[in-house]
C-alpha cells in the first residue's frame, strides 16, 4: 500500500461522511472541498457551512460520529476558533439563524501527529483552540475574514499547512498503522482480541489509540462500521430485510438500530428514508 510520511495511506482506506445537512434546510449549504495534493494524506477536506438566506429559525446542525478531528470558526468572528475530538456520539449545534462557519477535517490520527496533542484530551466535546495550538488559532484570528471564496480559503489553509509539514517529524509505530490498517480494510467487522494481533499487547494497543485517535480501538472500529453503512446508502427494501445489520456484524435488528441512532441521532429509517 502507498505510504505518506511512512504511515498507511489513509485516505484510500477511509472517507468519513456528514450527509445530514442535505436534508435538512432549504436555506443551508454545505460543501466539502479537497486540499492540496501534497496535504491529503493528512487533511480529509476544508468544509464550508453557510446560509444562503437569513432563515426565520435558529438552525439545529447536527455532526454524526465520522472518527476524525475538526476544526472549525464562524467567518464573521474568526477569532472565536475550536477543535472538536473524536465524538463516539452524534452532536448537535444550535446556531444563530444566519452563519457562515468553516472547518478542517483531519484524517484519523493526524491531527495528534501534526500537534503532538493527546487525542483523548479532546474527546466528546469542543475546545477553543487557542487552549490547545495556540499558533493555528492566532493563524485563523488573522487571516481570515468576511467575504472570502472557497478557493481563497483553502489557499490560505494549504499555504499554512505545507509550512508547517515543513517543521513536523512524524511518529511511526507500524503496529499501531498496521491494527489501524485492519480495521479500515475490515470497515471496522472484526473481532477487536483476535484481529488485530499486531504485536502490541492489549495495553500499549489502548494507550496508542487513546492517544492518536481519542478512544479505543473498539469504539473507533463501530465508528468506522457505521460509516461504511452512510456510505453504502442502503435502500429502504435493504433495511426491512435482516441482512444489512447481519453483513456488517451487529447481533440483530435492535441492537443495529440502538447503535445507529446513537451515532446518527435518528434511526436508519428516517437517515435513509426516501
Amino acid at each position: 500500500m502507498e505510504e505518506i510520511f511512512g504511515i498507511p495511506n489513509l485516505r484510500s482506506l477511509y472517507q468519513p461522511v456528514q450527509p445530514t445537512v442535505k436534508q435538512s434546510a432549504e436555506h443551508v449549504t454545505y460543501q466539502e472541498f479537497v486540499p492540496d495534493l501534497r496535504v491529503q494524506g493528512i487533511i480529509y477536506c476544508y468544509w464550508r457551512l453557510t446560509t444562503t438566506v437569513t432563515l426565520q429559525d435558529p438552525f439545529f446542525y447536527r455532526v454524526v460520529a465520522d472518527g476524525c478531528i475538526d476544526i472549525f470558526f464562524e467567518m464573521q468572528r474568526p477569532a472565536e476558533n475550536y477543535v472538536m475530538g473524536f465524538c463516539k456520539k452524534y452532536t448537535e449545534f444550535p446556531l444563530e439563524n444566519n452563519f457562515d462557519y468553516v472547518g478542517v477535517r483531519f484524517l484519523p490520527t493526524m491531527f495528534p501527529q501534526l500537534f503532538k496533542i493527546d487525542a483523548s484530551e479532546l474527546s466528546n466535546r469542543y475546545e477553543n483552540l487557542a487552549a490547545v495550538i495556540p499558533e493555528t488559532a492566532r493563524f485563523i484570528a488573522t487571516h481570515f475574514e468576511p467575504g472570502l471564496t472557497a478557493s481563497e480559503i483553502k489557499s490560505r489553509f494549504d499555504n499554512y499547512f505545507l509550512d508547517l509539514l515543513l517543521h513536523i517529524n512524524f511518529e511511526n509505530d507500524d503496529r499501531f498503522y498496521q491494527a489501524l490498517s485492519v480495521i479500515l480494510q475490515n470497515f471496522g467487522v472484526l473481532n477487536i482480541e483476535k484481529d488485530l494481533d499486531t504485536g502490541l499487547s492489549s495495553r500499549q494497543l489502548r494507550r496508542l489509540f487513546e492517544f492518536y485517535i481519542g478512544d479505543s480501538a473498539k469504539t473507533f472500529s463501530q465508528v468506522v462500521r457505521f460509516q461504511n453503512i452512510l456510505r453504502a446508502k442502503p435502500s429502504q427494501q435493504s433495511l426491512k430485510e435482516n441482512k444489512l445489520f447481519y453483513d456488517n456484524g451487529y447481533y440483530d435488528q435492535a441492537h443495529f438500530i440502538k447503535e445507529f441512532k446513537n451515532f446518527y441521532g435518528v434511526t436508519p429509517g428516517k437517515a435513509f428514508g426516501r
